[in-house]
């Protein structure tokens, strides 16, 4: 699943795998289950974020490649948040292929950058299990206006409006020419993200449906 900062992908992303009974894999949770297995890959990403340095690519797919051996990818899975790069991208390539898997399609949700801008004013995370909401699109439904799983929810620090332009901006600079790797492969389809959740998880729901057939 692809899209910028703020398109909508978990959402988007946790929805399609209970549809179609895979599991739902983000780059935050790929990062947390490693570093509590204690796994060598986990203690190397960690010393690397404890020294408050970017995690080097080889590492990350070293994270991916432990993730997607799991007995529950066995049945498929939704990638969320990665590849975020061409040399990422690739990477998975080479992953899939010493599988013997392959990617089915690669969802890029569009959604132009003031239209996100306006969004992240009203996303907000639960501090427990860190899912993410909309106060008008997603809303909370827990206790409260909290999360179900009991945590409270609150507005992202870097949420800010300068802080979402920047994101956008290694957005497009670093993750957006995956367009282009993916699209020569004949595996991108793009969906308007524009409106509701519901409305663009039908449209997504409607492409998986061309290019699953």
């Amino acid at each position: 699943m692809m899209g910028p900062p703020g398109a909508g992908k978990g959402t988007q992303s946790i929805r399609l795998a209970a549809q179609f009974g895979v599991v739902h894999v983000s780059t935050g949770d790929m990062f947390r289950a490693a570093v509590s297995s204690g796994s060598e890959i986990g203690r190397r990403a960690t010393s690397f974020m404890d020294a408050g340095r970017l995690v080097p690519d080889e590492v990350t797919l070293g994270i991916v490649r432990e993730r997607l051996s799991e007995p529950d990818a066995k049945a498929g899975f939704i990638l969320d948040g990665f590849p975020r790069t061409v040399a990422q991208g690739e990477g998975l390539t080479q992953i899939l292929k010493d599988r013997g898997a392959e990617l089915d399609a690669v969802v890029l949700i569009e959604v132009a950058d003031d239209i996100l801008i306006q969004r992240a004013a009203g996303r907000v995370v639960c501090n427990r299990c860190g899912r993410v909401f909309h106060l008008e699109y997603n809303p909370p439904t827990g206790p409260s206006g909290g999360c179900a799983c009991g945590g409270t929810v609150a507005r992202r620090a870097d949420d800010s409006t300068e802080t979402v332009r920047a994101r956008l901006a290694v957005y497009r600079a670093q993750t957006e020419p995956l367009k282009s790797y993916y699209a020569s492969r004949g595996l991108l389809v793009a969906v308007d993200g524009r409106g509701g959740v519901d409305d663009v998880y039908d449209r997504i729901v409607k492409a998986f449906g061309r290019c699953m057939k």
